[in-house]
């Protein structure tokens, strides 16, 4: 499966990521197809750069986004929020009793 994911790129405790088109069986720092954007979360405002036309295109050919990826292309505008939120992965606790 082709997923679009973040690659994270950087020195120790500066991370800056590549949004890039990736085989889901590949590592995440391995070898991507596409590179389509970056995200800097450590720069004030975070910097977003995303090339709307090859997202919009990858994403129309099936590509799935990760959950932080689709809420990075959300804000840059390329897909519109919807109404449906995701369940989360991870299950709630039980309570012992």
């Amino acid at each position: 499966m082709v997923k679009m994911r973040l690659t994270r790129m950087g020195d120790k405790k500066s991370p800056f990521y590549r949004i890039v088109i990736v085989d889901g069986r590949q590592a995440r720092d391995g070898k991507y197809i596409d590179k389509i954007g970056h995200y800097n979360p450590i720069s004030d405002p975070a910097e977003l750069v995303v090339d709307v036309d090859k997202a919009k295109d990858w994403l129309a050919k099936g590509v799935q986004p990760t959950e932080t990826v689709k809420s990075l292309l959300v804000k840059a505008g390329v897909i519109e929020q919807s109404a449906k939120l995701s369940p989360s992965k991870t299950n709630p606790k039980k309570k012992k009793g």
